[in-house]
């Protein structure tokens, strides 16, 4: 499964310079020995794989974020990958337990993710690094959710000009970067086509 892990990231085109030291950061992580799946909670070991599942609305450019209990930030739902488990499963199966949605990836995207980051992790629990593999699922501010109330306090479609506008620090950080590079993605077309999909400033700039 480490393969087909490395396989996935090393697909992604990275959209500005912090998307590729990442990149290059779980790569290397990826080439090592170190353990890569959460086998303890809530930080053993303390680096270890996620699946981001973010629900857009394309059309209308809004995005789906819970207030999340634990992180006490609004985040896309996801969850840790299981051992051994395939992050593209944990994406269809964590969308489908959190928010009852039936997942449907992206249309032009698809099963694959859009962005990897490394975050140190913030909240009640005790603080580790999160990978995070960034999938996108088609959704709709209509859609009728059934929102796990253990962990979230809310849940909210935000338009995607707000999370932009407010900056990252009631979000997860990369957030705001992430709905540049979607956003260039939509400019541009299909991601992933051996060339760079756009910059995040450009993006913005075409808001």
């Amino acid at each position: 499964m480490r393969k087909v892990v490395r396989e996935l990231v090393d697909a992604i085109v990275p959209v500005d310079s912090a998307e590729t030291e990442h990149q290059l950061d779980v790569l290397r992580w990826l080439d090592s020995d170190d353990a890569i799946f959460r086998t303890e909670k809530p930080a053993t070991p303390p680096k270890h794989l996620v699946s981001y599942c973010v629900l857009v609305d394309t059309d209308d450019e809004r995005v789906l974020l819970v207030d999340h209990r634990d992180a006490q930030r609004w985040l896309p739902t996801g969850g840790h990958v299981e051992v051994d488990e395939n992050p593209v499963d944990t994406a269809t199966r964590e969308i489908l337990e959190e928010l009852g949605v039936e997942p449907t990836f992206h249309r032009s995207i698809g099963a694959k993710p859009l962005m990897v980051t490394v975050t140190r992790t913030q909240g009640r629990s005790e603080a580790h690094t999160d990978v995070s593999l960034w999938f996108v699922f088609d959704g709709s501010s209509e859609h009728v959710l059934t929102p796990d109330e253990a962990e979230f306090v809310d849940v909210k479609w935000w338009n995607f000009d707000d999370v932009c506008d407010v900056g990252p620090v009631a979000f997860d950080p990369h957030l705001p970067r992430f709905i540049g590079k979607l956003r260039a993605c939509a400019r541009e077309g299909e991601p992933g086509a051996g060339r760079p999909v756009g910059t995040v400033d450009q993006a913005v700039e075409d808001r």
